[in-house]
């Protein structure tokens, strides 16, 4: 059986009786006919198709008889073979009005709602489902309470019959024309869309308060659905009418421009891309990508977010140099005038690019370009040497900073799926650089940093890779990029601070540092050239003398590069411009007292070593960032319980030196005339000065042994002697590294003898002839070699005055 929605309510007139006033109830005997999926409510007229034999036995038992049958509602359940238990247990009883055949073989009938009527039980009826049951009747009088329930049902019934796409408006009107209150709340239950359950419970309810209090509910709850539904379609409704008059305005602009004779900018914007994509030259693997996104790109509309994004996408790749060389200049005479005329010294850096392009003058284009990695402390000329490198070559120049740098992406860049995605910074540079073989420089590669991104140095390996670089992947290009004929260079400050796969793929060079009188020649011939301009000033309004130059040097710098002596050369300047501004007088030659009046007195002494020779202070040489430097040591002794202590901010490397050092002097106390029983009795204390810098490695451990040795036998060291080299347990003396930058530090400290690791000779000819003149180097095998060229004579012993006691009168 299928029912169809109600189509009409016949509630008696005003002034009738009323049925539910009936006093006496009785019982009555009724065929069942089921309901599917619907519940019937009184005075309703419904109409119903059927097609069950259940259905259609009670219809013609009905017709047969009074035409009055039970609509009782089913329960869920596939159940086909129904029961009693298979329906609710309360219904309405209903009169059937109409009933015809239909050509489907179903028949139609129409059946008018009565009464409410409650099941007691079935009767043995083999034909059909035939049941004993009670009507139910209840008090319709009017009270304020109803009345105004009665009143907020209308009111929300409006709002829902208004917002409703499905209640038709005269709904309503029938509503308003319903006395009872409970039949307002059985009008209102039928034509709402709510489940079978809910209809039911609305049948079930007799009191009719209580009942519409429930429909109440009800449409409390479908106004809220129907109001979200509304803003919901609104909003939606509202994008698409955009969107369609938006299509529907570009469209007529369309149509406009071509009545008009103009061309569709979309369009021409097409057609210079596609002229641009066939003029440039492209590799198969990067034109088959271009002309897929080409035949993308063609098919949307211009204003789908895709566009845009393709569109970028293609501007990249038309506009990366996938097949432009830049031609090298291979004019060796050339070149070596070039970086001379830039840069002062630096001959092993100079060479190394002169053998470069030597090599691509005789291989040709097949040579690899080289990686070379710039280390040397600040100020040295790493970065401006690069730039000098490119226009030796003829070659265009990038620069990467990496400093800082703690996101993989920032190398491989972003997949396309991410919004605002771009190429990483390699490709950006690339496209920067115009060429497929620039001078790359990857500057600060040492202060490359790692996080929960990734890490880019990790990214690095495949760059700066000859065996992969050729097939370099960036995420945002998915296309492998060639980077082979790149010629990179990379600057670090520290060699120790580059992961070790890294600096294994580069040739590193060390740039040391620049001597006096290489600082001096620098500041001659560009510093103050370029001071002078920056500033404004002519050419020739001031000089700076050499004894000038000098005080500068040794006073007011304290460095291995020149960037401070730059500043100070440009204060000079700065100073000398406003006087002139102000028409005052100004000097046209710097002295070296007019630099203390200008710049005030020097920051720096020249000589730093140690006033006197001291008992327990060895002075050592350090590598620092900012070059070479001394590095005194100072062991004091007190009594106690044979400690070590180790104050300075020492790394764990220099504290096992300092334990290395200790264990020497024990092993060997006789040989060194030191008591062995003291070691139990005093406490050591090692200090290295400037406590808020951090110190480590292992090439302190004779200046500690020196120091601590000279403590313990009261002997002096000489001030004016500085070592470096690693002890070992045995006295023997290994090497260490930074040889020429120890050397130039002890040079500014006023340093004139030198100890060095006998296997450290090798680095002696790094250093230039007029500094190494100007020191005398030792080369040592054994502490011991050490200790006879440093300590002093042995203090002279006083002899005690034993006095000899007697016990119990004895002399």
């Amino acid at each position: 059986m299928r029912e169809e929605t109600p189509v009409l309510f016949n509630f008696p007139p005003a002034g009738s009786q009323n049925i539910f006033d009936d006093p006496a109830p009785a019982e009555c005997t009724l065929l069942v006919l089921p309901l599917l999926d619907s519940v019937l409510f009184p005075h309703m007229l419904a109409p119903l198709f059927l097609a069950d034999a259940t259905s259609l036995t009670a219809l013609d038992l009905a017709w047969a008889d009074d035409h009055r049958v039970l609509a009782l509602a089913r329960r869920d359940g596939p159940n086909d073979a129904l029961g009693l238990a298979d329906f609710y247990t309360v219904g309405v009883e209903a009169v059937i009005q109409r009933a015809r055949k239909m050509p489907d073989g179903t028949t139609s009938i129409v059946i008018e709602g009565q009464r409410r009527m409650r099941v007691l039980a079935s009767l043995d009826d083999p034909a059909s489902l035939r049941v004993r049951a009670l009507p139910l009747y209840a008090n319709e009088e009017h009270s304020l309470a109803i009345e105004a329930m009665m009143r907020a049902v209308l009111s929300l019934f409006e709002k829902v019959v208004r917002l409703s796409r499905t209640l038709p408006d005269d709904t309503y009107i029938t509503a308003l024309n319903v006395a009872n209150p409970g039949g307002l709340a059985d009008l209102v239950a039928s034509t709402l869309p709510i489940s079978v359950a809910n209809r039911q419970q609305i049948l079930e309810t007799v009191d009719p308060e209580e009942r519409l209090h429930r429909v109440s509910t009800l449409l409390t709850q479908e106004l809220d659905l129907l109001e979200l539904e509304n803003r919901i379609q609104s909003q939606v409704q509202k994008a698409v009418d955009r969107s369609q008059r938006e299509l529907f305005l570009r469209e007529q602009l369309r149509v406009i421009q071509r009545e008009l004779g103009q061309d569709d900018p979309a369009q021409r914007e097409l057609a210079a891309l596609r002229a641009r994509a066939v003029a440039v030259a492209l590799p198969a693997h990067a034109r088959a990508r271009v002309d897929e996104e080409m035949a993308r790109l063609e098919s949307m509309a211009p204003m789908a977010p895709e566009y845009t994004i393709t569109r970028t996408y293609l501007d990249w790749l038309l506009n990366l140099p996938w097949g432009k060389l830049a031609d090298d200049g291979l004019d060796l005479r050339q070149a070596a005038k070039v970086l001379d005329g830039h840069h002062y010294g630096l001959a092993k850096i100079k060479d190394r690019i002169l053998e470069f392009i030597a090599v691509r003058q005789l291989a040709g284009p097949r040579q690899r370009s080289p990686i070379l990695c710039l280390v040397g402390p600040p100020g040295v000329g790493k970065t401006s040497l690069g730039r000098s490198i490119a226009e030796a070559i003829g070659r265009s120049f990038v620069r990467l900073s990496l400093g800082g740098v703690r996101d993989e992406a920032e190398i491989r860049g972003h997949r396309r799926t991410y919004i605002g995605a771009m190429p990483g910074r390699i490709i950006q540079r690339m496209k920067e650089a115009g060429t497929l073989n620039p001078v790359f420089m990857l500057d600060e590669v040492d202060k490359l940093g790692a996080d929960f991104r990734g890490d880019p140095a990790d990214a690095l390996l495949e760059v700066l890779d000859p065996e992969q670089n050729h097939t370099f992947a960036d995420h945002y290009l998915d296309l492998p990029f060639d980077l082979s004929k790149v010629f990179f260079i990379t600057t670090a400050n520290y060699a120790d601070e580059v992961p070790e796969p890294l600096l294994d793929r580069m040739e590193v060079i060390s740039l040391p540092g620049y001597t006096e009188e290489e600082k001096l020649a620098i500041a001659q011939r560009f510093l103050v050239p370029r001071q002078q301009d920056v500033s404004g000033l002519p050419a020739g309004t001031l000089r700076f003398g050499t004894p000038t130059l000098t005080a500068l040097i040794r006073g007011y710098t304290y460095e291995a590069g020149v960037r401070s002596l730059e500043r100070e050369i440009g204060a000079l300047c700065r100073k000398t411009a406003r006087r002139i501004a102000e028409g005052r007088n100004y000097p046209r030659v710097i002295t070296p007292h007019q630099v203390v009046k200008l710049l005030g007195p020097p920051r720096h002494e020249l000589n730093v070593a140690e006033a006197h020779d001291e008992v327990g202070i060895a002075t050592g040489l350090a590598y620092t960032s900012m070059g070479g430097e001394t590095m005194p040591v100072e062991v004091a002794l007190m009594e106690g319980k044979g400690t070590l202590m180790l104050t300075g901010q020492l790394g764990d490397v220099m504290q096992e030196s300092a334990q290395a050092a200790l264990s020497y002097t024990r092993a060997n106390a006789a040989t060194l005339g030191i008591d062995p029983r003291r070691f139990e009795k005093t406490d050591i204390h090692v200090h290295v000065p400037e406590g808020a810098t951090p110190k480590d490695g292992p090439s302190a451990g004779v200046t500690i042994a020196v120091a601590l040795i000279a403590a313990l036998t009261g002997r002096t060291v000489r001030r004016d002697v500085a070592m470096t080299g690693e002890l070992t347990l045995r006295g023997h003396v290994l090497p260490i590294g930074g040889v020429k930058t120890k050397l130039l530090g002890a040079l500014r400290a006023g340093i004139k003898e030198v100890i060095l690791p006998a296997k450290n000779s090798r680095d002696l000819v790094e250093i230039p002839a007029a500094q190494r003149a100007r020191l005398t180097v030792h080369l040592v095998s054994n502490l011991s070699q050490i200790l006879e060229l440093v300590l002093g004579p042995a203090p002279a012993r006083t002899r005690r005055r034993t006095t000899r006691t007697t016990t119990n009168g004895d002399a």
